[in-house]
């Protein structure tokens, strides 16, 4: 039988210091198929969409959605950073990786993890404006509703409440990426 306390899926994964699941891997699931029919209906039939996935915390969060749009798409990625190996963002943003690929009159759609403090976002959304793309999108899967954004995610997973957490793709010094569910450190 699977373990269903906090404690017995901590246990299960080699994690001891978890609070409390906070999302499960069904809720997840769901709601990433949710998003998934609003964004393919959002954009015209035929329309093509560039996919831009912020690393690392996206990346698991990226593929399952990809696999739910019902529209061309490609992918790429950015990287960048305000966290290091903290539990509070730094407040400024490192551009570690920028996408090779054009992104003028292209419709992109900017994957976020986590909206938390919106600095990251606030720096990349001009910096990406710039290159004129035709639309650009947001989708986070997980939104603290702390601050008030000049681009706000159009699509969101889930408010989420004001712990640190981890779990599909969400990380504390690169552990814990691994877990099927979001739990609370």
């Amino acid at each position: 039988m699977p373990a269903t306390t906090p404690e017995g899926v901590a246990k299960s994964v080699g994690v001891s210091n978890l609070r409390r699941v906070v999302f499960s891997e069904e809720n997840i699931r769901r709601r990433v198929g949710e998003i998934g029919a609003a964004i393919s209906t959002h954009y015209q039939e035929g329309e093509s969409l560039l996919v831009l996935g912020l690393l690392k915390g996206s990346f698991i969060f990226m593929a399952d959605l990809v696999r739910t749009l019902q529209l061309p798409l490609q992918v790429d990625f950015l990287v960048a950073s305000s966290y290091g190996s903290g539990t509070v963002s730094s407040g400024k943003v490192k551009l570690l990786y920028g996408a090779d690929t054009s992104f003028e009159g292209r419709n992109l759609l900017l994957l976020e993890d986590i909206v938390d403090s919106g600095t990251t976002l606030e720096h990349l959304v001009p910096i990406l404006n710039e290159k004129r793309p035709r639309s650009l999108e947001i989708c986070a899967l997980l939104h603290k509703r702390r601050v008030t954004m000049e681009k706000e995610a159009r699509w969101v997973g889930f408010d989420c409440p004001d712990e640190f957490v981890v779990g599909y793709g969400l990380d504390h010094a690169e552990d814990f990426r691994h877990l099927p569910f979001i739990g609370s450190l």
